[in-house]
């Protein structure tokens, strides 16, 4: 089911620092994965975000117009430079990083016609850039459009930890989804799983798999078995899939997912799980197609989607 969705959130150029080889640049930000891992699923989406006219924006463009994203006008500032993150990967596969944000956001009305708004990252708790996310999810509550929420947390950069965590907590106290690493949740909270209460709440954890609160109460899942290269845009490739998947069930509007069965929803976590498996399969912030994704659920064994008691 083809479905409409706004991401709103900074883009940026990763540089990448592969363990033993030569440094590549890629287009990155959380939203911006997020917006082209929902396009490539096969929806329609509009990017708000903020690139400046140089070499980098430049890259930015042609990677969202390849993947299907609309860009809107307003994201593009002439004479100003695109965000930076460096990241360097580590034997393991795992990501260090190091940022050069300008967290500026376009303030435009939210569209009519549009099925789900994503937010996140530093984007949507600095200002100026923070207004923006906010009247952006104020309008959607408004219009019963659903809110998906990922706070993608970066400790390095927050400087004042109870005013960011307020901030998180507004945010996630106003959407429907709410998708988080451990590592989130355990700068934000202090806990293992977090408290706000939206509609359903995913906590990832790498190879240790996924948790989802629906219904009262949370269920463990196992990771989806996958060949390891880094993990550079799994944890934003999620909640696309999420989104898919909800798409894909009629639950999209906060009404039908409040009364999803756990069934249902079992199913659209295992199809998140397994798009954030493909990325991690290759390098950098790659997520799957429509096809890939189906062909690797349909290799699945059926007992994949069993919550561990």
């Amino acid at each position: 089911m083809r479905s409409r969705f706004v991401v709103l959130g900074e883009s940026l150029v990763d540089i990448v620092v592969p363990a033993g080889a030569p440094p590549s640049a890629r287009p990155g930000g959380s939203p911006l994965n997020v917006a082209v891992g929902l396009a490539r699923l096969g929806h329609d989406v509009l990017l708000v975000t903020r690139l400046g006219d140089d070499r980098h924006g430049d890259l930015v463009r042609d990677h969202l117009a390849a993947s299907g994203v609309r860009l809107a006008e307003e994201s593009v500032l002439p004479g100003a430079a695109t965000a930076t993150a460096t990241a360097v990967i580590g034997a393991d596969g795992s990501a260090s990083y190091r940022f050069a944000l300008y967290p500026e956001l376009p303030d435009l009305p939210l569209p009519e016609g549009v099925d789900a708004l994503h937010v996140g990252s530093l984007g949507s708790v600095l200002e100026p850039g923070a207004g923006a996310v906010a009247a952006a999810v104020r309008a959607a509550r408004a219009r019963g459009v659903l809110v998906c929420y990922d706070p993608n947390a970066r400790p390095a950069l927050v400087e004042d930890r109870a005013a960011y965590v307020a901030a998180v907590y507004q945010l996630a106290g106003a959407a429907d989804v709410v998708k988080a690493s451990a590592e989130d949740v355990a700068f934000i909270c202090g806990t293992p799983r977090p408290g706000w209460q939206a509609l359903l709440s995913v906590v990832t954890d790498g190879s240790a798999g996924y948790a989802a609160e629906f219904g009262g109460s949370w269920r463990e899942y196992p990771a989806v078995p996958t060949r390891l290269v880094d993990t550079i845009g799994a944890g934003d490739t999620f909640p696309a899939g999420l989104l898919d998947g909800l798409a894909g069930r009629r639950l999209l509007a906060p009404e039908a997912l409040a009364a999803a069965e756990p069934a249902d929803l079992e199913q659209v976590l295992l199809r998140a799980a397994t798009a954030a498996a493909i990325t991690c399969s290759r390098t950098g912030a790659d997520p799957p197609t429509r096809e890939e994704l189906d062909a690797l659920l349909a290799a699945l064994p059926a007992a994949g989607d069993a919550p561990k008691p």
